[in-house]
């Protein structure tokens, strides 16, 4: 949350003087899940967590029983069995995440080749809220940047044509029934 040094379009010898409060070490994490299906309409399921300082041996990342919350979560949601089409993050590989999806048979998982972001519609929406919510935004406490991050990705959420348009900058298509 603290800003970076730039230049400002001020005019010549009045420099603006911004306070800036000391680092926050609380970190925030968002998982979510870009669901397409043929015919229907595009859906963002996602979950914010909130991480208590790091440096008190807390997470700096969601651990794998979020990311199961999640697929438990858009399961209940979407009322139909899921294919996933994941990145190769490490919490995705995790052997209890893994033991998980392979104990459900509405889990089906597929791995993105690595490094391919370009593939990951989600990297999309990431883009989409940095550019939309996180632009031009001093973030005055962590219930701040919550807050804005919860009212861009529902702003996203209810634009279904955004969440077809991140599937369609991966070069993918749905596919049909």
């Amino acid at each position: 949350m603290t800003p970076p040094t730039a230049s400002t379009w001020s005019r010549r010898g009045n420099t603006p003087l911004l306070r800036v409060r000391a680092r926050s070490q609380r970190r925030i994490s968002i998982a979510a899940l870009a669901c397409y299906k043929h015919g229907e309409r595009s859906r963002l399921i996602y979950r914010p967590i909130v991480h208590p300082d790091h440096r008190a041996g807390g997470r700096r990342s969601s651990a794998w029983n979020d990311y199961r919350d999640l697929l438990i979560s858009a399961h209940q949601q979407l009322g139909r069995p899921l294919v996933l089409i994941w990145d190769n993050l490490n919490v995705h590989r995790d052997r209890r995440l893994r033991a998980f999806i392979d104990a459900q048979d509405w889990i089906t998982v597929h791995y993105l080749p690595p490094y391919a972001p370009q593939l990951n519609p989600v990297e999309g929406i990431w883009s989409l809220l940095r550019r939309r919510c996180q632009a031009n935004t001093a973030f005055t406490d962590p219930a701040h940047l919550m807050l804005t991050l919860r009212q861009g990705l529902r702003q996203i959420q209810y634009r279904p044509a955004l969440v077809d348009g991140c599937l369609a900058g991966t070069g993918l298509r749905k596919g049909s029934p």
